[in-house]
């Protein structure tokens, strides 16, 4: 899978995907962090088939085969006033397969709120794409209900839950939104407050995952 494990431990596994070198750099960083157990972060490449592909082969691996899965990295923002460096929490994510609910919504809100204090915390559905969405395609993906958009968190949610039952979540950070598009070069500030941002998320997730696995009374 191209990432070697972080510790063992009795408890299910957590996986942390991402697209990008810069976004598994981002994600690696900063120690572990109170991790509960077994955890890697694994780059999949861009888009969707990337996505589905090596997933897939991750969770076919023994060690892997029960552990969570968090698809992380940076996204567009489609709704106005959203900010390079603002935090989507994705309650479900939507692609050409369906749609997949997401788990321990509202427990990932507020792990990142302690993890990132002062940051922008946005909820709703995540929608994917096969490509770089802009400028008109962005008001028609908001028109639909979506807040985000990202090319491979729907495929690498859908592929988890199709290996097997097991928690799932989409945390992305806005490095492109409506009025803060990327291709202008003042937004390159804007990429490095997103960077920064998605380099301190990851305790929030061992936070969901460690969560998870209370029981419930």
């Amino acid at each position: 899978m191209g990432e070697e494990p972080e510790s063992a431990g009795s408890v299910p596994p957590l996986l942390i995907a991402c697209a990008l070198g810069i976004e598994r750099l981002a994600l690696r960083g900063g120690g572990r962090g109170g991790a509960p157990g077994l955890y890697a972060v694994v780059r999949t490449g861009m888009g969707p088939a990337h996505a589905r592909r090596t997933v897939s082969r991750a969770l076919d691996a023994r060690e892997w085969r029960d552990a969570a899965v968090v698809a992380s990295g940076f996204c567009a923002g489609l709704a106005p006033g959203m900010h390079p460096g603002d935090l989507i929490v994705a309650a479900e994510t939507r692609g050409p397969d369906g749609t997949t609910r997401c788990t321990g919504t509202e427990l990932l809100v507020e792990a990142l709120r302690r993890a990132v204090p002062g940051r922008a915390v946005h909820t709703g559905p995540l929608t994917g794409s096969d490509h770089v969405v802009r400028g008109h395609e962005r008001a028609e993906l908001r028109e639909t209900g979506a807040i985000a958009v990202d090319m491979e968190s729907a495929a690498t949610l859908r592929t988890a839950l199709a290996a097997g039952p097991r928690p799932v979540a989409a945390v992305r950070v806005v490095v492109d939104a409506p009025e803060h598009e990327l291709v202008r070069i003042s937004t390159v500030r804007g990429g490095i407050s997103a960077f920064r941002v998605l380099r301190a998320v990851r305790p929030a997730f061992f936070e969901w995952h460690r969560s998870l696995l209370l029981p419930r009374r």
